[in-house]
């Protein structure tokens, strides 16, 4: 079975007044879990798949985060 994150795996924490998204404490307790196994031991295929789902979603939140940052900052530099 794959699990995959539900919305409320995610934290919203505001950074200088910026919303940043982030993995859960459980999501991120359960990233470093796999890639501890996987330095000792082979990872199951159902564990690569979760791992490369973990992985998708962080590409996914860097890109919400970045698109967030720069909008907040255009905004502030144009009302300079």
């Amino acid at each position: 079975m794959i699990i995959i994150p539900q919305f409320s795996s995610l934290t919203r924490n505001n950074v200088e007044g910026i919303p940043l998204f982030r993995a859960s404490s459980t999501v991120q307790e359960r990233i470093e879990a796999l890639l501890e196994k996987q330095q000792n031991y082979s990872l199951s295929s159902e564990e690569e798949q979760e791992l490369d789902l973990y992985e998708e979603i962080d590409d996914y939140l860097s890109f919400v985060n970045r698109t967030v940052r720069n909008l907040y900052l255009t905004q502030n530099q144009s009302d300079i």
